[in-house]
């Protein structure tokens, strides 16, 4: 796998100036910070956040354009696999309904909680989302420039 530094300026590329939309659309939602930006250095505080962040477009089939870390480390992938894959892959075949409810909700409100979901990591790890958070990448326009997915906690499920 490429080291920390190559997977963060692959994520900081793919992502452009969507970047700074994940945690601005998120403050002007919640009227919360996503992470902490003290230092001034947003994509620092997204890149090392304790949250899994994966963002995709609005592409006919969404593709993630954004996973910080976390979510690199989660689902055992590097930036090259994750930039561009059709998000769905992120769910299980058998489970994909539950996004789809997900992004449908979001048609109706920017933000959406989600109590679990089951996701699978490269590896064929599952795991159990808890209390995951989707919302709109929207600009200060209202214009959506895609869905941001966050969860602080999961849960690793045993192989059937």
């Amino acid at each position: 796998m490429a080291d920390d530094d190559e997977e963060r300026i692959a994520m900081r590329e793919s992502a452009g100036s969507r970047l700074a939309l994940i945690a601005e659309s998120y403050a002007r939602l919640t009227g919360e910070p996503l992470v902490d930006g003290a230092s001034g250095d947003v994509e620092e505080a997204l890149w090392q956040s304790p949250r899994v962040i994966i963002v995709h477009g609005t592409e006919p089939v969404p593709r993630i354009f954004y996973a910080n870390r976390k979510a690199l480390d989660l689902y055992h992938m590097s930036a090259k696999a994750f930039i561009g894959m059709p998000s769905h892959l992120c769910a299980e075949p058998v489970r994909r309904h539950e996004r789809t409810r997900v992004l449908n909700a979001l048609k109706r409100s920017n933000m959406v909680q989600v109590d679990t979901g089951v996701r699978v990591a490269s590896t064929g790890q599952r795991f159990e989302i808890v209390r995951a958070q989707s919302w709109n990448l929207l600009d200060e326009q209202g214009e959506i420039h895609g869905v941001v997915a966050s969860y602080l906690e999961w849960r690793y499920i045993d192989p059937a």
